[in-house]
């Protein structure tokens, strides 16, 4: 959840270990703003990645690039989804890509998914002002994490030690030995 991803970009066992099985998947895939944590992982650094619309400025910030206006986003075995309902599409597409596009259809009336939502509010690009405003408000409210306090500046820190490191090793990030 939102509330929660400043936690998990900061915590060095998440990111160690998103890293570690990363380098053995088939595929490594992320919805709404999990696309942040593999980004603190440095997973999709110099890759184009979508996430939450909340979440997106962030992504810039690990040296992502950021695709404001698509729902799903494939860069290598990597997949990351906009908002939740976009998992949905995500989970479709790794359904044709490991069992067909019929497997994968027949999975997609399976489950009745034909979203014909009553209004067009789906995505900033949409919305009208009054309703983004008030999303905005309703998004940081629900956000709020007072772990954040101590998270962030973590994520930080741990994100200018990465540059360092690559710029004058060229090397990967470095595993943290503790949470701390």
């Amino acid at each position: 959840s939102s509330a929660d991803t400043a936690t998990m970009m900061s915590d060095s066992e998440v990111l160690d270990w998103l890293r570690r099985v990363h380098a053995t998947t088939r595929y490594t895939t992320s919805v709404c703003s999990g696309a942040l944590i593999l980004a603190a992982a440095g997973i999709l650094e110099g890759a184009a990645a979508t996430t939450h619309w909340m979440a997106m400025p962030g992504l810039g910030a690990f040296g992502v690039e950021a695709r404001p206006h698509d729902r799903v986003v494939r860069a290598g075995k990597i997949f990351t989804a906009a908002g939740v309902s976009a998992g949905i599409d995500l989970a479709l597409q790794l359904v044709a890509e490991v069992a067909g596009e019929e497997h994968a259809r027949v999975t997609q009336l399976l489950i009745e998914y034909a979203p014909e939502p009553p209004f067009d509010s789906g995505h900033m690009d949409h919305a009208a002002p009054a309703i983004k405003r008030r999303a905005m408000r309703e998004m940081a409210v629900a956000a709020s994490n007072p772990r954040d306090l101590i998270s962030i500046p973590k994520i930080l820190l741990r994100r200018w030690r990465d540059v360092i490191v690559r710029r004058v090793r060229g090397g990967a990030p470095l595993a943290l030995e503790s949470n701390g």
